[in-house]
């Protein structure tokens, strides 16, 4: 079987749907090749939390105002369920609470963040007293959420349905060269081939991608059902997120959350816990998560680690959780920058996260690359 097309993507998690969207709206005829059956990476694993209040000034942060313009035309057309409310990172003492002022105070005026800071009578308003415990939240107004293991899918049906992209799932790619590509369904070609492999490193042009020295990070994650009947609808952080996320990890400030952490917590400066926690549509919580990184991925999840999370998770949410589910996250992590645009070879490119903001950057990564490519810019 020969088949002829414009674009060949390999990998369908949201980098790989982005460029298949970037590319048939612009009336590419495009074909997406999957491994599975499903998406089953770090894609659908994950949070669902589209952050821009967490990326740093700069690129990042462009990014991540652009992709929040992309999902709003993709809840529109792919019929997601969006929460478009922001998000709240509480500062549970008096450090976190200082490092929020002072951001609130600088960068966020100075780069236009759009954020509030709530504290006394309107941090005891929101949820009706549930946070009151907190020093204080920070809105992010910008930030969006998701249930990922659902909206990827709803995407992929609205690219195959409505702008023609072709799916092959249950498709192992074995090969790639210019202007070909060798898999499991039969021969492709294409003027412009783009994998996005995730964290798989091997598979698919390895000494390309081994010159970039990326790792792998395994999350343990976990789904709760609250005890107290809470109707969460935003996506939740701590101030333990603001010594991971560079748009406050660099301020003075941050130096002080960082020693907290290590004189009173060092366990979980150890094994990477940072609190994140997201609302399902069906009232269960989405809790993580641990970063733990290396070549491969160790498949053995500590129950301490999962103890901690949830320890943390109901001291946030002012009470107790009942565990339904547990899982391992995944992602690429730790290459020469948060992603990376290769050319392997003619017509032959690679693209990457670095990092676990994918969901948060991925689609307006994919929008200038694509543009790119088609020397538009």
């Amino acid at each position: 079987m020969t088949n002829h097309s414009d674009l060949l993507i390999v990998g369908a998690g949201i980098l790989g749907l982005s460029h298949a969207y970037a590319a048939a709206k612009r009336g590419l005829r495009v074909h997406v090749f999957e491994r599975s059956a499903t998406p089953l990476g770090a894609s659908v694993r994950n949070f669902g939390q589209a952050l821009v209040t967490g990326q740093p000034p700069g690129t990042m942060l462009e990014l991540a105002r652009a992709s929040r313009e992309i999902w709003a035309d993709w809840q529109q057309l792919a019929g997601l369920q969006l929460k478009r409310n922001g998000s709240f990172l509480f500062a549970r003492s008096e450090a976190e609470e200082q490092l929020l002022e002072a951001f609130c105070a600088g960068r966020a005026l100075e780069h236009g963040y759009r954020v509030e800071l709530l504290q006394g009578a309107a941090l005891n308003d929101l949820y009706g007293g549930q946070f009151r415990h907190h020093r204080a939240a920070l809105h992010g107004l910008d930030d969006q959420q998701l249930y990922s293991r659902e909206a990827i899918p709803q995407l992929i049906d609205y690219l195959r349905r409505d702008l023609g992209v072709q799916f092959h799932f249950s498709t192992l790619v074995r090969d790639i060269q210019p202007g070909q590509l060798r898999s499991t369904a039969g021969n492709f070609h294409a003027p412009r081939i783009v994998l996005c492999s995730g964290h798989d490193y091997q598979t698919l042009l390895a000494d390309q991608i081994a010159a970039l020295q990326p790792q792998i990070c395994r999350l343990q994650m976990l789904r709760a059902r609250p005890e107290a009947n809470l109707n969460l609808q935003h996506a939740l952080l701590t101030g333990l997120s603001c010594v991971h996320y560079g748009a406050f990890a660099d301020l003075p400030e941050a130096a002080a959350v960082q020693a907290q952490i290590l004189r009173e917590a060092p366990h979980l400066h150890e094994h990477g816990i940072h609190l994140l926690i997201s609302p399902t549509p069906y009232g269960e919580l989405i809790i993580g998560d641990s970063h733990d990184y290396g070549s491969d991925p160790s498949p053995f999840n500590a129950e301490q680690v999962d103890n901690w999370l949830l320890e943390l998770a109901e001291q946030t949410l002012g009470c107790r959780v009942r565990v339904v589910e547990r899982w391992q996250g995944v992602y690429g992590a730790r290459g020469p920058a948060p992603f990376s645009f290769l050319e392997a070879a003619p017509g032959v490119h690679v693209a990457l996260m670095h990092t676990g903001v994918g969901m948060s950057v991925g689609p307006a990564m994919a929008e200038g690359n694509i543009a790119r490519l088609l020397e538009e810019a």
